[in-house]
């Protein structure tokens, strides 16, 4: 799919990868909506990019709804949605304060994958009206986790929702098909955003010893290109491609 002059939502795009994605998307030609949190910065990185900014949480289902509704209405149209709200909580299957919260994984679940796919069968009802583009009318880029593949102690509720992600893939893949809708999920390693971002080098160095190289944590704009070279590419589809310097998370860090 070619960028320029195409529509695109990105659903975390106040900060870090996601903010990254609209920015080189925007710089491409694309016009741009950002979703997120009313708390965040999203309204002034959607001035900046001459977009838009729709407030959305995405554990409120109705709500994420609405905001996408609005955020299509408002670029004319829908091609490429990036997803990567998220987030998760520490705690092991049984822990010292006995076994691990149900509301707590339910949450997790519900931030990361169910929200996901929420977004997902919206975005693609909103991409099947396009006047197809050598056969394809939209692009769904979802974020997922190499904790999906090794998750750490205390990550089980992570774990699970990131390799739902990370399951979609293929089946959403194949259930869009038919209509010229791509659909991947990214699964990056540790990157300098949220939590992580401004630690110490001797902390990086520490979190990414296991990493082939390079050996530090990615950057957003790392991410930004994967996603875009995943619009560009039309052969790229129903797969979850890993984004992490070769690091394979110890059981522990």
């Amino acid at each position: 799919m070619e960028i320029p002059g195409k529509k695109a939502v990105i659903v975390g795009g106040a900060s870090g990868m996601a903010r990254a994605t609209a920015e080189r998307l925007a710089g491409m030609g694309a016009s741009v909506a950002i979703l997120d949190l009313a708390s965040s910065a999203g309204a002034d990185v959607a001035d900046g990019l001459g977009g838009t900014f729709h407030p959305c949480d995405v554990t409120d289902f109705d709500g994420a709804e609405a905001a996408l509704a609005d955020a299509v209405e408002a670029l004319g149209g829908l091609h490429i949605a990036v997803n990567t709200a998220g987030g998760g909580v520490a705690k092991r299957t049984l822990g010292k304060d006995g076994p691990h919260p149900l509301d707590e994984f339910r949450r997790v679940i519900d931030l990361n994958l169910v929200a996901t796919f929420n977004l997902n069968r919206l975005q693609a009802a909103a991409m099947s009206g396009n006047e197809p583009e050598d056969s394809e009318r939209g692009v769904i880029i979802n974020t997922a986790s190499i904790a999906a593949f090794e998750g750490q102690i205390g990550q089980v509720a992570y774990t699970a929702a990131k390799a739902g992600i990370a399951g979609m893939a293929l089946t959403m893949a194949r259930d869009l098909g038919s209509i010229g809708i791509r659909v991947l999920a990214i699964a990056p390693s540790l990157f300098n955003t949220g939590l992580t971002f401004g630690i110490t080098d001797e902390i990086e160095a520490s979190l990414t010893k296991d990493a082939a190289f390079p050996k530090r944590m990615g950057r957003p704009d790392e991410y930004a290109k994967l996603a875009v070279a995943i619009v560009e590419n039309p052969m790229l589809n129903g797969s979850t491609i890993r984004l992490d310097g070769g690091q394979r998370f110890a059981p522990k860090m």
